[in-house]
């Protein structure tokens, strides 16, 4: 099976000309995680690709990742973080191992920007056809007008648009509004980071039935596994088994798409002619 990795963050060490912030919004891991560091931890869960994110306390730098994804362009692809203020965007695609956007709403700059789906990060992305992937929990519905106005952008919404810092029922109480999503053919979902949101062990069994809804909302081809890995209670293999061990309505042929395939059919990232077997 050809594993794609929806999304992971990595990090440089804490130093004065990368310097970490303070406060709360600071990495899972109180150490660097390198690109060498996620191979090692790829290699060992038999992980064929990632889909780099910058992670969010960095600002707009998008430099590790392209780095990573020049050096290993079988391995690594980076959705970047955009400008926040007006900028085209017509050679965004063009950096090397860049595959679209990656918008959260974490400043008050990007909440301005989902609160406007005639703002101009929209209409730079539907012009360029670059895809879009989306963390902005609370605000399903704005994620709705943009894609709306906007068909021709391909959307990910995060994490299922889970509430941040909530587990369980309280994480999925929005799950109704993104059920309603699916409607849209422009808007996938990233099944990513959902052991965070579960007080359980693995397996997880009380994420499965949200689960079950989500695939039948969005199918195979628009549901994509990933893991938010540095955030993760549990190991990459365990992350993987839960879908594929632990979902037994989830097909074979199914789990081709959801764990791999699909991600990269919406990215428009290319398939190899081999790829490696899980194990």
């Amino acid at each position: 099976m050809f594993i794609v990795d929806a999304q992971v963050h990595i990090w440089g060490e804490n130093t004065p000309e990368r310097p970490w912030p303070q406060g709360r919004s600071r990495p899972h891991r109180p150490q660097a995680f390198t690109r060498d560091d996620l191979l090692r931890e790829m290699d060992a869960a038999g992980v064929a690709r990632a889909v780099l994110v910058p992670p969010s306390w960095e600002g707009d730098r998008n430099d590790l990742g392209l780095a990573a994804a020049a050096a290993y362009p079988d391995r690594f692809a980076v959705m970047g973080r955009p400008p926040l203020m007006p900028a085209p965007l017509t050679q965004w695609r063009r950096q090397r191992g860049m595959l679209g956007l990656r918008v959260t709403s974490n400043v008050a700059e990007a909440q301005t920007l989902f609160a406007d789906p005639t703002a101009w990060l929209w209409a730079e992305a539907d012009r360029n056809r670059l895809p879009v992937m989306v963390s902005a929990p609370g605000m399903l519905p704005r994620i709705d007008a943009i894609a709306e106005r906007h068909p021709g952008i391909r959307f990910v919404v995060d994490h299922l648009g889970l509430r941040r810092d909530e587990k369980d029922a309280a994480a999925f109480a929005d799950l109704p509004q993104l059920l309603a999503l699916a409607r849209r053919p422009n808007i996938a979902v990233k099944a990513s980071a959902l052991p965070a949101y579960s007080s359980e062990a693995y397996p997880y069994r009380g994420l499965h039935s949200y689960l079950r809804q989500v695939f039948d909302a969005f199918g195979p081809t628009r549901m994509f596994w990933g893991t938010d890995l540095t955030r993760l209670p549990c190991s990459y293999g365990q992350a993987i088994a839960m879908f594929v061990e632990e979902l037994p309505w989830l097909a074979s042929a199914d789990l081709e798409w959801v764990m791999g395939r699909g991600v990269c059919e919406w990215l428009v990232w290319p398939l190899p002619g081999e790829y490696r077997e899980y194990a």
